[in-house]
């Protein structure tokens, strides 16, 4: 799998891959397998942010069809007899609201080309050829003589030379298809929820299923590119998980229009603790007001006692 034309970019992450070593070998032998460990796991992290804006745009671009699901499902209905004009209809409702259908492929076609220069380099290292990347010999062979316990990060399930080291790469790759599942589970059961009468459900159901097969073709994969993969469904699975938490599912109102979410505290607000609110003193209840009866007036003939005649 080497494309010639990505040479370029087998150079680049090559070199990647030396800066990264070269920082840890400061303080954590250049052979050992903890060291290219942190390596490849640096490595992913570092790709995965800088894929990060796609990520947002492809959660945003999700977010809006989802809020349109009320009106592509009155035309669903509207033309149900007429699949060319539905379609028609539907793709011109998401142009004008500037959603992409498409724009879930955009971080997996951002990672293709990552995962073919890292799988690419990782067999160079493999075969001992990784220096016409312009890796140093010095550097190729601490990856060869680095081991995940007592299996080699440039071996393969097929090339272990004992039963243990097929063991561990085993339990990677059953990590791996675990994390592969999860990962893919979360975005269609999202899918699902957002387009009940999606007539791609009963396929994107079928794919989280066959999503675990992967497994059998990691087997062929060195080591280090399946602790790569684990590591990015891990990542993928917090990053969706923290986009799903802060945007749930839309709610909308009797005419189908989008009931606004109440903006949710960020980690920063979470934190700083806020002075508390001194609660208003109880009015006091009124004291009861004072009626004086003054006496009435008697007549002069009654001060005097005298009758008159």
């Amino acid at each position: 799998m080497d494309f010639a034309w990505l040479n370029w970019l087998y150079t680049f992450i090559a070199q990647v891959i030396t800066w990264i070593h070269q920082a840890y070998s400061t303080f954590i032998d250049p052979a050992s397998g903890l060291n290219w460990a942190l390596t490849i796991i640096t490595l992913t992290v570092i790709m995965r942010i800088l894929i990060f804006p796609l990520f947002l745009k492809q959660m945003r671009s999700s977010k809006k069809m989802q809020e349109l699901a009320p009106k592509v499902q009155e035309l669903r209905k509207r033309y149900k007899n007429d699949k060319q004009r539905m379609n028609q209809e539907v793709m011109a409702l998401y142009q004008g609201a500037g959603a992409n259908p498409l724009g879930g492929c955009l971080p997996i076609l951002a990672q293709f080309p990552i995962f073919i220069s890292m799988f690419t380099v990782l067999q160079a290292i493999a075969n001992g050829t990784a220096t016409k990347y312009g890796m140093t010999k010095e550097v190729v062979d601490s990856a060869k003589q680095a081991h995940i316990l007592t299996a080699g990060i440039s071996e393969t399930f097929f090339s272990a030379p004992d039963v243990t080291s097929k063991i561990i790469i085993a339990i990677f790759v059953a990590v791996s298809s675990l994390t592969t599942f999860l990962t893919v589970r979360q975005s269609v059961t999202r899918s699902i929820q957002q387009m009940p009468d999606n007539p791609m459900a009963a396929q994107q159901k079928i794919l989280m299923w066959i999503s675990p097969l992967f497994a059998i073709f990691s087997l062929n994969f060195p080591l280090g590119l399946i602790l790569y993969w684990v590591t990015t469904n891990l990542w993928t699975l917090g990053q969706q998980h923290w986009f799903y938490s802060r945007h749930p599912m839309p709610q909308f109102d009797a005419k189908g229009n989008v009931i606004p979410d109440k903006p949710k505290p960020g980690l920063l607000s979470k934190l700083k603790k806020s002075p508390p609110v001194e609660e208003a003193p109880a009015p006091e209840p009124p004291k009861p007001k004072i009626v004086r009866n003054q006496p009435s007036r008697q007549s002069r003939s009654k001060r005097t006692g005298s009758k008159k005649s």
